[in-house]
């Protein structure tokens, strides 16, 4: 069975930046377009970006300050956030684009000053 582990949240000053690691095991990122996902409190969970064969994607209005990428052969996938706002403060997850597998325990990103 497929696992999630995301890591690297924390605390983080408006205007700092930080990199989001997600590790899994099985063979999931060979095989499937990957994707970050966040929620927010009290809020939904959204997509914030996917990466796959054909490239990347950002949600609105998030491009230009998130960067998705993935390591095939460690089978992580990464979510650096630049630039970050108070409204960036969420827990983090990430999964495939669509077919979702079981959930990780997410990573809480806080902007604070």
């Amino acid at each position: 069975q497929v696992q999630l582990v995301e890591s690297g949240g924390g605390l983080v000053q408006p205007g700092g930046s930080l990199k989001l690691s997600c590790a899994a095991t099985g063979d999931i990122f060979r095989t499937s377009a990957m994707a970050w996902y966040r929620q927010a409190p009290g809020g939904q969970r959204e997509l914030v970006a996917s990466i796959s064969s054909h490239g990347t994607n950002y949600a609105d209005p998030e491009k230009g300050r998130f960067t998705i990428s993935r390591d095939t052969a460690k089978n992580t996938v990464y979510l650096e956030i630049h630039n970050v706002k108070p409204e960036d403060t969420a827990v983090y997850y990430c999964n495939r684009f669509g077919g979702f597998v079981p959930w990780g325990q997410g990573t809480q990103v806080t902007v604070s000053s």
